[in-house]
């Protein structure tokens, strides 16, 4: 049966930005909101979208990234006609091939492409934090008859710069695209979410490549060859809750906005759930000693301090008279006694032992690495 859309998921970036926390492991694999990963929002807009064949290009540190999506059961994407495939870099009669952009990682998974046979190809980034229904999208790109439809969304013009940014007419028409403007001629950002003919594409990717294997990237090289060909190219202009979580900053500050029960999000949202692999944990516990407000707390949590608008992931166990505010603990992570932790991200695994203060502020948000043990006087804030 021939599948009318695909979905390429690009989680291969190794997120630098994001230091300690994606030292050893693949940003979209990154812990958000005490019990998802980053990859799950664009894995769930896929299953709650009815896109049934997903591939999700990998290659920065995926162990854990693989071992999360498996078969892709959690986000029913296994069974008849459904399925979640990794896509990881290989060797051939040419040589190693590690994916060296966007685009090029496409042209290096054509094969799989074509054994799905799809009409259109849905390419995806890995690392954002959003709700979207992509078969609205695609809707929009057919009414349009458009080669290429690209998500966009407004943003700040001071940090337009930092993005591909957009010029249409009044029809929504792309007429104009700069990768990374010094100057943004608008505020009219694209999310890296991009619906193409596959035929098209393919042909762009295949020829280019034939001639001066040179088309890398989608916002370098293929949007302007498409601009330059007089291609159709559409704005899907989105207006919902969008977070590119690339810094610690905007990773503590998205996780933050996730506590807030009013959040566009909406994450209790029956109708648009947001699915993960999460193992079993028994019941959390809070003593009589534990207070608890304006958080989130996961299973097998036991809470024995206080807990102060902050996300407290599985498993973690905060000891007698510490304190927790303005914080992400990941999961597993070992909270001794008399411990003060204020503005800060704890990566799963780590051990604070007794007495320690962690204590950063707004814009200076402290990290304690995956497995890190952080003892007494030995820390110092980093």
């Amino acid at each position: 049966m021939k599948n009318e859309m695909l979905a390429m998921i690009l989680a291969g970036g190794q997120g630098t930005r994001l230091g300690k926390l994606t030292r050893e492991t693949a940003k979209p694999a990154v812990p958000f909101g005490g019990r998802y990963r980053i990859i799950d929002f664009v894995l769930s807009n896929c299953a709650n979208s009815e896109v049934k064949q997903v591939g999700v290009v990998t290659q920065y540190e995926p162990l854990e990234l693989n071992d999360h999506i498996g078969n892709g059961e959690p986000w029913g994407l296994s069974g008849h006609g459904k399925g979640a495939t990794i896509l990881q870099p290989y060797t051939n009669a040419d040589g190693e091939k590690y994916f060296e952009g966007t685009a090029n990682a496409i042209t290096q998974n054509i094969s799989f492409i074509d054994s799905k046979d799809p009409e259109y190809v849905l390419v995806l980034s890995g690392d954002h934090i959003y709700k979207m229904d992509y078969d609205a999208m695609l809707q929009s790109h057919i009414e349009n008859d458009a080669d290429l439809t690209v998500g966009v969304i407004p943003v700040d013009i001071k940090e337009a710069s930092r993005f591909g940014i957009m010029n249409t007419d009044d029809s929504g028409r792309i007429i104009e695209f700069d990768e990374k403007p010094a100057e943004p001629k608008s505020n009219l950002a694209s999310m890296g979410i991009y619906i193409f003919n596959w035929k098209k594409l393919r042909k762009y990717l295949v020829e280019d490549n034939k001639e001066t294997k040179g088309m890398m990237d989608f916002g370098h090289d293929v949007i302007p060859a498409y601009l330059n060909n007089k291609e159709n190219l559409y704005a899907y202009s989105f207006t919902g809750y969008w977070k590119d979580v690339g810094t610690i900053d905007s990773l503590w500050e998205a996780n933050m906005e996730f506590l807030d029960p009013n959040h566009s999000l909406n994450i209790r949202d029956d109708n648009w759930r947001i699915y993960s692999k999460n193992p079993i944990a028994p019941p959390q516990y809070i003593s009589e000693n534990g207070t608890v407000n304006n958080a989130m707390l996961a299973d097998g949590c036991y809470i024995d301090g206080s807990v102060n608008h902050s996300i407290i992931s599985q498993n973690v166990s905060l000891g007698e008279n510490s304190v927790v505010e303005d914080s992400v603990i990941m999961a597993n992570v070992k909270i001794g006694a008399n411990v003060t932790i204020k503005y800060a991200i704890i990566g799963e695994y780590a051990n604070i032992q007794d007495g320690t203060e962690i204590i950063g502020a707004r814009d200076d948000i402290k990290v304690i690495g995956y497995q890190e043990q952080v003892g007494g006087t030995d820390y110092e804030n980093e």
